[in-house]
């Protein structure tokens, strides 16, 4: 206060240094300014090690158990500061584990699984095989319950069908069988019991504060015998064995001519035909099943369709006859917390919905595909093809052909990044440059927005920028998605003019 008495600090700054009561903190942060004085600035250094109170641990605990356990909350006197600022960051993370922990072990206790785990944020490198719920049977009980709250449910939606609101008994009354039909239906899907003797649940804190419960997966310790086997026992490659380490162990070169094996196999007593003889008619077969398979559009799409299923949701490879390989490109290498954000976990929600439908074992995965209807086996190719998709670009990878053709991919889908992605000072505005900063806020604002923001340092201005350009569905030019009659047009250099176009002169031309 004697500073600003003095003109050395202005009434904005001041106000700045209220934020805290702590005076060895505010004349540590006051000693240490240089050149960037402003207020928010101020305000950043001062609430730095501060968890502030829309992060999603002040969310979960609250600042009423929050304070009940010795924190303390410090509060901006002159500004909204949406609840202040969680001071002590190291009591907040004890009091959300202990949290977790509790409701983990009682989770565990509840449902009968080996082990748990609480973490504040899940631990996507875990490594562990993932087991999901499977369709199961429900009991007469539950299947003459389910029909008499339908039934029920259904009157009253006929009987009021016409009302603009309904009588608040009759509103309880439906809240009460949806809730009852939810709760049954939810039972037609299970955990195999013996999955949950031997798998383990993640107790883990959402990205809006609320507990995920993440069920079904099984450490290599706790693995069947079975499994174990299948993955250290031999797989054999036109000929060549290999053991679990990926060793050869028999090249199938012994130096006897084909017709000498064959001759020697012949001879063997119960073996009715020699290995060269099968290698030979199943050649031949699979060359008859490439023609007819060729001429049968449908039933194509089934075979890709088990293919890619097979794959993606058990752990048998050999349990196909197609050589399709579905890679799925891990993208939190990529970017950090993309798998906590919503649009992950529409994606993998979608995922067990899938994998709760899937037969238990994979030899019934064929019969169960062909059973669907042709809309079904779509859905059910559509995702996972769309596990497989990699658009992203590497600074020492040239795929100018595989870029152009995801910006094709995202025309023919209408793809709309606003729905999945904004930009903020964390995912974009932080870490571009001032002038792409002050390009965003002309183009999607005005340039009189922009000018006023001008004259700002780098941090302000992109928290400055954030504001102005939340609601104006601006994007980078990188996920922009072309309109179609663009996109028809185009050419593979004009789609990214930083890929060049070395190696297809067909595009160039």
């Amino acid at each position: 206060m004697q500073v600003y008495r003095d003109g050395g600090a202005t009434l904005d700054q001041l106000m700045a240094f209220a934020i805290t009561e702590d005076h060895a903190r505010q004349e540590q942060v006051y000693e240490s300014l240089s050149y960037n004085r402003d207020p928010s600035f101020i305000r950043r250094e001062l609430t730095e090690a501060n968890v502030p109170a829309r992060d999603r641990r002040a969310i979960f605990i609250g600042a009423e158990a929050y304070t009940e356990a010795g924190g303390n909350i410090i509060r901006d006197l002159f500004t909204e500061d949406r609840g202040g600022y969680f001071e002590d960051a190291a009591l907040l993370d004890r009091l959300v584990m202990e949290e977790l922990e509790r409701r983990a072990f009682r989770i565990r206790g509840d449902e009968a699984w080996r082990w748990w785990e609480a973490h504040i944020d899940f631990p996507h490198a875990h490594g562990l095989r993932r087991i999901y719920q499977h369709p199961v049977e429900l009991s007469a009980e539950d299947e003459a319950a389910y029909a008499a709250a339908q039934e029920e449910y259904d009157r009253l939606s006929s009987e009021y069908e016409g009302a603009d609101e309904l009588p608040d008994d009759v509103d309880e009354r439906c809240g009460e069988l949806e809730a009852e039909i939810e709760r049954i239906d939810a039972l037609r899907h299970a955990y195999d019991p013996d999955d949950i003797a031997r798998g383990g649940i993640f107790v883990v804190l959402d990205h809006d504060g609320s507990v995920r419960i993440e069920r079904g997966f099984i450490r290599p310790e706790d693995e069947t015998p079975d499994a174990a086997d299948a993955s250290d026992g031999e797989t054999v490659i036109d000929g060549v064995h290999i053991n679990g380490d990926g060793e050869v162990i028999d090249d199938g070169e012994d130096g006897a001519s084909a017709s000498d094996t064959e001759d020697d196999d012949t001879e063997d007593e119960g073996k009715a035909l020699s290995d060269i003889l099968i290698r030979d008619l199943t050649a031949h077969r699979t060359l008859g099943l490439r023609l007819a398979l060729g001429e049968q559009p449908d039933m194509a799409l089934i075979a890709v369709a088990h293919a890619l299923a097979v794959q993606t949701f058990y752990h048998a490879g050999d349990a196909h006859c197609l050589d399709i390989r579905p890679n799925s490109a891990h993208l939190a290498s990529h970017a950090d917390g993309i798998e906590d954000t919503a649009g992950a976990k529409v994606l993998a929600d979608r995922h067990a919905g899938w994998a709760a439908d899937m037969p238990r074992d994979v030899a019934d995965l064929w019969a169960f595909i062909a059973g669907f209807d042709h809309t079904s086996v779509m859905a059910l190719f559509a995702h996972c093809a769309s596990l497989t998709v990699n658009a992203v670009k590497l600074p020492w990878e040239r795929k100018p052909r595989a870029h152009a053709t995801a910006d094709r991919l995202a025309t023919a889908l209408a793809l709309d990044m606003t729905e999945h992605w904004m930009p903020t000072v964390r995912t974009y505005l932080g870490r571009v440059t001032k002038a792409l900063i002050l390009a965003a806020v002309r183009e999607a604002v005005s340039d009189e927005a922009a000018d006023r923001i001008a004259g700002m340092k780098k941090q302000p201005m992109a928290e400055a920028a954030e504001q102005l350009l939340a609601g104006t569905g601006w994007l980078p030019p990188l996920m922009r998605t072309a309109p179609v009659a663009d996109a028809s047009g185009g050419s593979v250099e004009n789609i990214d003019a930083t890929e060049g176009s070395e190696g297809f002169p067909e595009a160039a031309e």
